[in-house]
């Protein structure tokens, strides 16, 4: 998705929840259901969480997968939701400095550390993150304006002063981490700027290339949290409790993600975890520029 665009994705995503708003007419909804908004970059995981969950508990959940931004707004413009389970906590910041979450309902429950994911037997043969810049190489990012990824890849080149280098090469923007991931899996672009645990949802399709650690300024956490507009806090906070358990955890070591913060570091040397990352107007004006020319 261009990321220009992304007024266009959100003015969709409120005639969405409108439609749906007038479909249920009204009429009150059972709380013995959960609405689960959550980042992509979650899927594998939480696909068979909430499937037990509901096994054990006869609560339905209702997961609504996306880009962590635009599913932030979609909370805000439809007052809805139980949960928010974002990529990264830049969201979760977001969140709370909107006033749409509860503050200190955030529990983490898995890291994610930046890497190259290239198709299976990597045809471009991308070595490194100097790669990157190789002139024809096409490449794929998260949107940064909605797409926690998106944001870490640009921090990640902005710290390593190759984004006026790399960003030339950047064929598409995913809408979501896991539209991201399918680029490399469908063989659209030669790598991605993704994640780590992406080579692990479908290693027969994807590889990856670790970035050297101390090029790698920052990783991520996945929070998971209670927005303000929950039918039910204290179901909110149960299901929170379900997935950050020894069990929900164990589904994500599963899937591949890395639970335990020493470990998550040892691919990272010395980056920063956690905070809020802005994209800066030199980004902008180079996103403009390259959009421009074609």
């Amino acid at each position: 998705m261009h990321p220009l665009g992304t007024r266009y994705y959100l003015l969709a995503s409120l005639l969405f929840i409108l439609f749906i708003q007038a479909c249920h007419g009204g009429e009150t909804v059972d709380i013995r259901s959960l609405t689960v908004f959550c980042g992509s970059a979650n899927k594998p995981a939480m696909e068979r969480i909430a499937e037990m969950f509901q096994d054990e508990t006869g609560i339905q959940v209702e997961l609504i997968f996306g880009g962590s931004g635009t599913l932030l707004s979609q909370i805000e413009l439809s007052h809805k939701g139980e949960i928010y389970l974002p990529g990264s906590p830049d969201y979760q910041i977001i969140g709370e400095r909107k006033g749409l979450l509860q503050k200190g309902s955030d529990r983490i429950v898995a890291y994610l550390v930046p890497a190259i994911i290239v198709p299976a037997s990597n045809p471009a043969q991308v070595r490194s993150l100097d790669d990157l810049t190789r002139p024809g190489l096409k490449l794929g990012m998260g949107n940064p304006e909605t797409v926690c990824l998106g944001l870490y890849g640009v921090e990640l080149l902005e710290h390593n002063e190759m984004l006026e280098s790399v960003l030339p090469n950047v064929a598409t923007f995913g809408g979501s981490c896991s539209k991201t991931a399918n680029l490399a899996a469908m063989e659209q672009v030669d790598a991605i700027l993704g994640w780590r645990v992406f080579h692990f949802w479908n290693p027969d399709r994807m590889d990856y290339v670790p970035i050297a650690p101390p090029r790698i300024p920052r990783i991520s956490y996945i929070p998971i949290s209670v927005p303000v507009y929950t039918r039910d806090a204290q179901l909110s906070r149960r299901f929170i409790d379900y997935v950050v358990s020894g069990p929900g955890k164990e589904i994500y070591r599963e899937q591949g993600y890395i639970t335990q913060r020493e470990k998550a570091l040892s691919f990272a040397g010395n980056a920063s975890i956690g905070g809020e990352y802005r994209l800066s107007e030199r980004y902008f004006q180079l996103i403009r520029k390259n959009w421009q020319k074609r």
